[in-house]
């Protein structure tokens, strides 16, 4: 600090004080557009939004209603398209399964598969038995 008498010191502090001027923001002044003069000239005044109030969140509320219901509308869709395609795939499984089945069930399948246990298929024809009904023990 240098040597200076109070009242000059003072003085200084002052001046810095008038010269810091807050500096308020300017209201921005709205565009003349038919939406602004729409609401400014008392087409719609502020007692007729607050009685649509009601009406605005019930129409928002079906609103979210319908997109809640598209939504699990679309989920069933999808589900019904993941389900269809196993059945489609389930039921070719099914076919070749079936079809296996009655190329192993064939004659000469099962003497192939009976030859390995050891069981040969006959070569004697079968004998037809017939029972006499005057002989009786």
């Amino acid at each position: 600090m240098t040597n200076r008498l109070r009242t000059e010191i003072q003085e200084e502090e002052l001046e810095d004080q008038e010269v810091i001027v807050e500096e308020k923001p300017v209201k921005k002044e709205l565009p003349d557009n038919f939406f602004t003069q729409f609401l400014r000239n008392g087409v719609i005044t502020t007692d007729d939004a607050t009685s649509a109030l009601p009406f605005i969140f019930f129409v928002a509320f079906l609103g979210m209603l319908y997109i809640g219901n598209r939504h699990l509308s679309e989920n069933n869709i999808r589900d019904i398209d993941k389900i269809s395609k196993a059945v489609k795939e389930l039921s070719w499984e099914y076919k070749s399964t079936k079809a296996d089945l009655a190329f192993k069930s064939t004659l000469t399948e099962v003497a192939k598969r009976a030859d390995t246990l050891g069981i040969k298929e006959s070569t004697v024809p079968p004998q037809k038995i017939t029972v006499k009904e005057d002989v009786q023990e």
